[in-house]
């Protein structure tokens, strides 16, 4: 590796430079902020890290969550991928869930191939649970990972002052005068 000098730093700031000016001190990080359409990751408080993995024995897997929890859940999927022992056929990935009439839909996510797609990034793809991912294709393994984002009641507080906010904006809308074409 090359190391490159800058010319206002002198000669020997190398050594001199770290007495002269003290050690480096990294900057300080920001406190990890979280919302529901934000990507996750461990810095995010109530966000865990989720995985499974599908195979010719284990076709699919259901990730669900107790009735009982009012807490709202978010799956943020990441990545699906091929992994060791896969051979070179196709794999195709399901997610069974419900759509907005409360009807169970099946939609494939992913093709994966071990010659030409072995991987497939799902930018946080987001899921409400209960939802079920399904090896419909292949024998895998298939390795889904992302993360399972917790949202108590409490934490929630912050959407519905954006809530309240928008309803305001809508009444505003309302009261403004209608836009009238312009004179010629």
């Amino acid at each position: 590796m090359r190391m490159m000098h800058h010319p206002a730093a002198g000669a020997g700031a190398g050594r001199s430079g770290a007495a002269r000016y003290g050690p480096a001190q990294p900057a300080p990080l920001p406190a990890p902020r979280c919302r529901l359409m934000e990507p996750h990751g461990p810095g995010c408080p109530g966000s865990v890290l989720f995985g499974c993995e599908l195979t010719a024995s284990t076709k699919s897997y259901t990730f669900q969550v107790d009735e009982k929890d009012d807490s709202d859940h978010i799956l943020a999927l990441s990545v699906v991928c091929l992994t060791d022992g896969a051979k070179d056929e196709c794999n195709v990935v399901e997610v069974i869930g419900r759509n907005h009439e409360n009807q169970e839909i099946a939609v494939p996510v992913a093709n994966l191939k071990l010659s030409c797609q072995p991987l497939l990034s799902l930018d946080n793809f987001k899921l409400q649970p209960p939802v079920t991912f399904r090896l419909a294709a292949g024998s895998g393994p298939v390795h889904l990972a992302g993360w399972h984002r917790i949202m108590h009641r409490e934490d929630a507080s912050f959407e519905e002052d954006d809530d309240d906010l928008s309803e305001e904006d809508d009444e505003e809308e309302k009261e403004l005068a209608p836009i009238m074409p312009a004179k010629k």
